[in-house]
């Protein structure tokens, strides 16, 4: 990502954890949304698939240029609902409020929304903003260009999953996926096979990222609603 990147993806962060070993890591990307201090990302970064706790948000804090922020560990809102036992790709996220916000130097990225996106088969050109890098680079930071190739029909929450052919790998979880005038509409989760080397496939390798819509977008506005 360059300096032009960072101004049109205003709101790209990055999750900074303590591991198991005491050191500091950067976990995942993360995202500023709405406000300077609201804080959008997946929940796999503090559940496991059965929603066990995995890492306390205690351990973890959030960067985004120069700045950082400590988070607000009771603020963790989770989209997948605890009474279910498990975390699917379109209930994989979560939203955490920092303790103070951070200084107007930042600029968060506008609220998403993913209504106008179809679904079905159609393909649509994307670009792949991931502000923590991934294992398949060997760059700290990327913006690459690809696509989603399907859209599936809303499933947790009234969500979608996009499936789609964007380079990924380990700690490229909470990717942005924006459209070609750069609005944000999906959030990078998981992939069956995370190496685009390999051919699309639609069931053997392919991305999934869940769409800014129906509950996540819903509890994001209720976050910006509630402030002052």
């Amino acid at each position: 990502m360059n300096e032009a990147d960072y101004l049109r993806f205003s709101g790209a962060g990055v999750l900074i954890c303590q591991t198991d070993m005491g050191t500091i890591e950067r976990g995942a990307a993360a995202w500023l949304i709405g406000a300077r201090d609201l804080v959008v990302l997946n929940a796999h970064n503090f559940v496991d698939k059965q929603l066990r706790p995995t890492r306390p948000v205690s351990d973890c804090y959030f960067q985004i240029g120069e700045e950082s922020g400590a988070f607000e560990p009771e603020s963790l809102k989770l989209g997948a609902d605890v009474a279910t036992k498990a975390l699917h790709i379109t209930d994989d996220w979560a939203l955490l409020r920092l303790a103070q916000p951070l200084s107007e130097r930042i600029t968060p990225q506008p609220p998403p929304d993913a209504a106008d996106v179809a679904t079905g088969p159609a393909p649509l050109a994307v670009t792949m903003v991931s502000p923590a890098g991934h294992s398949n680079s060997t760059l700290a930071t990327s913006a690459e260009a690809c696509e989603i190739r399907q859209i599936d029909p809303p499933s947790e929450g009234g969500v979608r999953r996009a499936r789609h052919n964007c380079n990924d790998g380990y700690g490229g979880s909470g990717s942005g996926l924006f459209t070609q005038d750069g609005k944000l509409i999906a959030l990078h989760s998981a992939s069956l096979d995370m190496n685009q080397r390999r051919p699309f496939d639609m069931e053997a390798h392919y991305g999934s990222a869940l769409l800014f819509e129906g509950a996540l977008l819903e509890a994001i506005r209720k976050e910006l609603a509630a402030r002052p």
